[in-house]
């Protein structure tokens, strides 16, 4: 087996990327460049790519890498971001639609609560539903820290989705 062609890579996995970026809590505004600043950092890396290993968790790393450097920097800049919209397929009642947006940007909010060490293996594991193992080598992170980071990241998410929620019920 061999590695992906350059172009190949960017066509089949650009938009999971761009999504993983979102999760991560990357402004809409910045994720394009950063999207393309994790295709240039795997293109550097692409010779050690173990074709035996899923692709999308060896992105992700990248991915995950790059927000975490972006967070650093908007962090320095003092920049604030606002919510991820969501959009809406047409074929629910306004009524379920309103209750599932607002789960959603409950959720969201939850997700952005996370520590990013954490919120990186909560989102590859529940989210994108790879095993702990290939989200251990994709972050270069011991296996039993994995298994520790995503027990935390569930325990976090939950609660600071039901405070969220307790808020919500109050307002």
């Amino acid at each position: 087996m061999r590695a992906p062609a350059p172009q190949t890579l960017y066509a089949e996995n650009a938009d999971y990327v761009a999504q993983s970026l979102r999760r991560l809590g990357v402004a809409p505004g910045a994720v394009e460049d950063l999207t393309h600043d994790v295709f240039l950092a795997a293109l550097t890396r692409l010779a050690s790519y173990d074709p035996r290993r899923p692709l999308r968790p060896w992105l992700f790393g990248f991915a995950f890498r790059e927000a975490s450097a972006w967070r650093n920097r908007a962090a320095r800049l003092r920049e604030v971001h606002g919510d991820v919209p969501d959009v809406s397929d047409g074929r629910e009642t306004i009524e379920a639609e309103l209750m599932r947006s607002q789960n959603i940007s409950t959720a969201l909010q939850a997700l952005a609560a996370l520590e990013p060490d954490r919120k990186a293996v909560f989102i590859l594991h529940d989210i994108d539903e790879q095993s702990v193992p290939e989200i251990a080598a994709a972050l270069e992170v011991p296996l039993n820290t994995a298994y520790s980071r995503l027990r935390l990241a569930r325990r976090d998410f939950n609660t600071a989705f039901a405070r969220l929620q307790r808020a919500e019920e109050r307002a």
